[in-house]
């Protein structure tokens, strides 16, 4: 009896509030300290270790697949006092965040390619999808009533985080159409040219064999390196074919991902202004952190990508506020999984009473 009494009473400790939330925060420090002590590249040409990307999806892949345990925790309770629809949408969109790094670091790590639009790009617009709808629902089914001032800070974050999701993420002829980049500079052809143009004499037989004996080297060597580089890729065809073939849809994906950061920073703000001094205000400040830590983490990862002339490889210091993000969803979870079932016990030992 006094064994059977020992597991009851540990069993639910180990995954009491305290416990899981003083976790998370452990795997939080630890990615940090990890991020911060080797996330230095050897050199310029060896860029990151091995170990150490494997060692950062790990720990992003982990905090993520825990946020949506308990997450889908909160929707099997019947008692969330946000809904059990809002749990299901964070939870799946944790879940898709989960599936689209395997994914994604399957195709860096294993296949070794950096593709402009891949598989796991349908898992991370999936995860979005439902972020925002889990979100949309929380806010609906709370009445807004919000100050001048807050509607106007509301306003200003929005057209803050517009601006910068632009200005980091759009391409070159965007930025430029937009004003935000300097046109590209036209080279003037200057020197000898003009003098050889008004002599008009016409270049030789001889010459112009040259010139198209020079072209078929190049075209030569230029297919010999796409073969080369085809090579040294472990990528089976079916993957560059896939590559190939996703492509081009390249920016409209990435405009994709720009509404879809600024709508959760606009969702975030919101929460954040709702929830402020209500009773179940500390989980949603986390889901408001998180959501913060996820578009800075977003913006940093698009900024790396598109503005840093090919110098990008996952693993900066920065991305780790993709495991913050994760870490804060699940802390948000836990906070309002406790609070309604002690709310809910404290209800029945009144009506005991």
């Amino acid at each position: 009896m006094s064994s059977t009494s020992e597991k009851s009473s540990t069993s639910p400790s180990l995954l009491s509030a305290q416990t899981l939330v003083i976790a998370g925060i452990v795997w939080a420090v630890m990615a940090l300290l990890f991020f911060l002590l080797f996330s230095v590249p050897l050199s310029a040409e060896e860029g990151l270790p091995l170990w150490y990307s494997i060692g950062t999806y790990i720990f992003e892949c982990g905090a993520f697949l825990g946020a949506a345990l308990v997450c889908f925790r909160n929707w099997q309770s019947p008692h969330m006092v946000s809904g059990r629809n809002v749990w299901l949408g964070i939870g799946l969109g944790m879940l898709f965040y989960f599936i689209a790094n395997v994914l994604f670091g399957i195709w860096e790590l294993y296949f070794e390619l950096d593709p402009d639009v891949s598989p796991a790009d349908a898992f991370y617009l999936g995860s979005y999808v439902v972020l925002i709808g889990g979100m949309v629902i929380a806010v609906t089914s709370k009445r807004l009533n919000l100050e001048i001032w807050q509607w106007g800070l509301l306003a200003g974050i929005a057209a803050f985080g517009i601006a910068v999701a632009i200005w980091v993420a759009a391409p070159d002829s965007w930025r430029t159409q937009l004003g935000m980049a300097p046109a590209a500079t036209q080279e003037v052809v200057t020197g000898s040219a003009p003098a050889t143009a008004a002599k008009g004499k016409a270049p030789a037989l001889e010459d112009s064999s040259k010139l198209k004996a020079k072209g078929a080297t190049a075209t030569d060597a230029e297919s010999a390196t796409e073969e080369e580089a085809t090579a040294e890729t472990k990528a089976p065809a079916w993957v560059m074919a896939l590559d190939k073939q996703l492509s081009p849809h390249k920016n409209a994906i990435n405009l994709f991902y720009i509404v879809g950061d600024v709508f959760l920073l606009i969702i975030a703000t919101a929460l954040l202004l709702a929830f402020w001094g209500g009773r179940f205000s500390q989980s949603w400040r986390m889901i408001a952190a998180a959501t913060f830590s996820l578009y800075i983490a977003d913006m940093y990862f698009k900024w790396r990508d598109t503005q840093a002339e090919g110098s990008y490889q996952s693993g900066s210091l920065l991305e780790v506020f993709f495991v913050f993000s994760a870490i804060l969803f699940g802390i948000g979870a836990i906070l309002e999984h406790d609070i309604s079932t002690r709310s809910r016990q404290s209800r029945r030992t009144r009506r005991a009473s």
